[in-house]
């Protein structure tokens, strides 16, 4: 059950950061740097953050769950994986590094997510693990990426009017 609770906390607080993400890079004239400030470490840390502590602290309900082995070191590695990228971001948003920094953590966390979605659907299809998360995590994903397009491009544009 809480796996389960888990699984609707990312999805709720990404879905937060997308509405109060939109609101401020649109609050007085666009802003793309001031969105994806704020919607970076939130998303990173809702989704890595979340899941790296599902997999340290929840290993074998989590997998179980997913339909998984239970007890791998590599879901072990995975959750550390997992949580540095939601500790990075967290170190650039409060040091302030800068639209750069937050861009590189989170092409790497996009990145990382892209191809763990690609994991998920392949294994839905040869194994026939047909769980929640093989089923849904291509979709997530694809809906993240699209959601995120339009204050990258926009930033990056920005930058390189610079």
């Amino acid at each position: 059950m809480l796996i389960k609770i888990l699984d609707f906390l990312r999805i709720g607080i990404v879905c937060a950061a997308f509405y109060f993400g939109y609101s401020i890079g649109y609050s007085g004239g666009y802003d793309p740097f001031a969105q994806l400030h704020f919607m970076i470490p939130v998303i990173i840390v809702a989704i890595a953050g979340i899941s790296g502590f599902e997999g340290i602290f929840f290993a074998k309900q989590s997998a179980e769950m997913k339909g998984f082995e239970v007890g791998s070191n590599y879901q072990r590695q995975s959750a550390i994986a997992l949580l540095s990228y939601a500790v990075v971001a967290i170190v650039v948003y409060f040091t302030n590094w800068g639209i750069k920094a937050e861009l590189t953590i989170f092409f790497a966390f996009i990145f990382f997510f892209f191809f763990s979605g690609i994991n998920h659907a392949f294994d839905a299809i040869q194994r026939r693990n047909y769980k929640w998360q093989n089923i849904n995590r291509p979709f997530i994903t694809l809906l993240l990426v699209i959601g995120m397009l339009h204050p990258v491009i926009m930033a990056l544009r920005q930058m390189s009017d610079i």
